[in-house]
């Protein structure tokens, strides 16, 4: 829609996670290449994480596709809300195994056979698993059990955990300590800084045809605004973005002003957060300190009505309390 009118051959900010797209930012390219590094030197584990939109499964899809054409094939979990049995089943299925119908020890024959034959060919063999930090302990653990199958030069199976933050803390649990003590390389990706939000801006509308010796449709005011309310994750970049070049299009502005980011963000409900709406009914966890605060409301609604002699008894009381059981 905007395309024309801002000179652009292909939407610069669309979301989804294109290779071609890649800002390599120098925390991007230590990730990318820990990566790769790790699943070349068949290092087993390899963990990478990073906050939401940070472009973790950009940076996957960008290993993968730098895999592609070599000896490694690979298996993509992309849902990881699976129980044991299904995980397995879903690994062996994207190999192009025979899955179907097949019990859990029948499963790993299976897969330990295909991972044998592969390595006797000098064959890679990878496991991508995104959104890992949803997996459960005891997928994680069949997760770890399936690196057993190793020779002294290295591990048969190469897995790529990708997942939030969370994942790291589930990581460090004393119930997963064995397969923390496995992790051979650990990446993190982190939001842009605002210089890195300028160039990754100017690199995506260069990429979709802009006329680089232009100031573009964002002046530094409003890529500082962008930066602003974005906090420098990718994934919301784009989505300002484009809101923006589809607000400055139909208002016909050659230059997005500082005030349409406002406005946009405001849309998007970016600068709104969260907060709990009451207390909770109950509590299992501290019931002295909840009784407290029970207490002290019906304490607070007793004494906007009451005369001065009933405040005196209130205070020395509580409310429903006797007189011999002093509240303060």
């Amino acid at each position: 829609m905007y395309k024309a009118f801002y000179n652009l051959k292909r939407n610069p900010f669309e979301i989804t996670p294109d290779p071609s797209f890649l800002f390599p930012t120098k925390r991007h390219n230590e990730a990318l290449a820990a990566l790769y590094y790790g699943v070349r030197r068949h290092k087993g584990f390899v963990v990478l994480t990073g906050e939401v939109g940070t472009g973790k499964t950009l940076l996957v899809r960008c290993l993968l596709h730098l895999l592609k054409g070599s000896n490694a094939a690979y298996a993509y979990i992309f849902n990881s809300r699976l129980s044991s049995a299904e995980f397995l089943q879903y690994v062996a299925g994207d190999f192009g195994l025979s899955a179907s119908g097949k019990n859990k020890s029948e499963l790993l024959l299976e897969l330990g056979s295909f991972l044998i034959s592969r390595h006797q060919m000098k064959l890679t063999t990878v496991l991508v698993v995104d959104e890992a930090h949803h997996l459960a302990p005891e997928v994680l653990e069949e997760i770890r059990l399936l690196t057993n199958l190793e020779t002294p030069q290295g591990k048969l199976l190469q897995i790529l955990l990708v997942g939030q933050p969370e994942l790291d803390e589930k990581l460090d649990s004393v119930d997963l300590r064995q397969l923390k003590q496995r992790v051979a390389l650990r990446a993190q990706l982190l939001p842009l800084d605002l210089e890195e939000t300028r160039g990754y801006i100017a690199r995506r509308l260069q990429l979709a045809g802009a006329n680089s010796h232009s100031g573009g449709p964002f002046p530094a005011e409003t890529i500082a605004r962008i930066y602003r309310h974005s906090r420098g994750i990718p994934r919301l970049i784009n989505t300002v973005c484009e809101n923006a070049l589809i607000s400055g299009y139909a208002r016909q502005l050659r230059a997005v002003p500082p005030e349409t980011i406002d406005e946009v963000a405001t849309d998007l409900r970016l600068d709104i957060t969260s907060v709990p709406k009451a207390l909770p009914a109950e509590t299992d966890h501290h019931p002295d300190v909840w009784q407290a605060v029970k207490t002290l409301f019906q304490l607070h609604e007793q004494l906007q009505g009451a005369r001065p002699k009933e405040m005196e008894n209130l205070l020395t009381t509580g409310p429903g309390a006797s007189k011999h059981e002093p509240f303060i």
